[in-house]
């Protein structure tokens, strides 16, 4: 059995259910957290598997600000390497994956603007 040793932060779709399920096969436990100094746009989503398993054409992304006083809000996530690889997959090029500091102090993986 893998164990569920990476910490991955959501803000967006990674947090529906249903998005879960299709991608991981199961529901994700996590808490709630913050990334700091980071700011969210939107960005149009046109790869058809993604917009099948979130059911959102327009998807949150983040980037970092100026303001060090932002913040994005989300949940973290502990998941196995195979989960990890699954939400790469389900990622579209627009997001690439980067560890951070949280405002709890974890450091987790995050999707944020390419």
């Amino acid at each position: 059995m893998e164990t569920a040793d990476i910490n991955l932060f959501s803000y967006g779709t990674l947090q529906q259910k249903d998005v879960q399920l299709s991608s991981f096969g199961r529901l994700l436990e996590g808490q709630e957290d913050a990334m700091v100094g980071f700011r969210t746009e939107q960005v149009e989503i046109t790869d058809p598997a993604v917009l099948a398993k979130s059911g959102k054409r327009f998807h949150p992304i983040v980037m970092p600000s100026q303001n060090p006083a932002d913040s994005v809000a989300g949940m973290v996530f502990r998941i196995t390497a195979r989960e990890l690889a699954a939400a790469d997959a389900y990622e579209v090029s627009d997001y690439t994956r980067i560890e951070t500091r949280l405002a709890s102090g974890l450091v987790a993986w995050v999707y944020v603007k390419a």
